[in-house]
């Protein structure tokens, strides 16, 4: 199968390392989670295992279902083949992986110079949580670029650990902070960021009906 482009399981584990490495540095507002590490940790395993290792879906899509690819390492994923590379899926998968880069690494930077200070400058006066949407950029990305049955059942699970690690660590902020970081979260969205005066005209609108 190395002749396919799988078997590569050198590759597998240096990618698993880096991400592993990269999670580790990257310093949040609270301590991750062990769940969320867990599982994110679990979904870039399994990503990478199908990527290069052994492409496990396709031989049960294919013993089970009759789905047939080409033998082609290109072909070892469920978007084959609208998943080309230069197919409009890998081009925006590209673009969601670099932003989740740049919001984990400006949010990085905004907490490690904080010094304990509650952070309201930088990205986050845009949103409240840009290292976590950062993350799920990043493995919306991957997933697109690689779909594969377990990390289609991953993702979800995924998304709901860090919004709901995201409310843990705010009540924690309300604790730590009162009044000031209420004011800064009735003023800034969670994750996306929608335009001010959007958000504004909605919640007015909403009190007149």
């Amino acid at each position: 199968m190395v002749e396919y482009g799988y078997g590569h399981w050198d590759v597998v584990i240096l990618n698993i390392m880096l991400f592993s490495l990269f999670l580790l540095f990257i310093p949040f507002r609270r301590k991750v989670a062990y769940p969320q590490k867990s599982i994110y940790l679990a979904f870039i395993t399994a990503l990478f295992a199908e990527m290069y290792g052994f492409p496990l879906t396709i031989y049960i899509l294919t013993a089970y279902f009759g789905y047939s690819n080409p033998l082609t390492h290109e072909a070892g994923h469920l978007l084959y083949p609208e998943q080309g590379m230069m197919s409009p899926f890998h081009i925006l998968s590209n673009f969601m992986i670099l932003g989740g880069i740049i919001l984990i690494i400006a949010g990085w930077r905004k907490i490690h110079n904080a010094g304990g200070k509650l952070v309201t400058e930088g990205v986050y006066r845009h949103i409240r949580h840009p290292q976590y949407l950062g993350l799920l950029l990043l493995a919306s990305g991957l997933l697109i670029q690689w779909t594969t049955l377990l990390t289609a059942l991953m993702w979800p699970v995924l998304i709901y650990l860090y919004v709901r690690l995201a409310k843990r660590e705010e009540k924690e902020m309300e604790e730590k902070f009162g009044e000031a970081y209420l004011e800064y979260k009735r003023g800034v969205p969670m994750f996306i960021p929608f335009p001010k005066i959007h958000v504004t005209a909605f919640s007015d609108r909403l009190k007149g009906e």
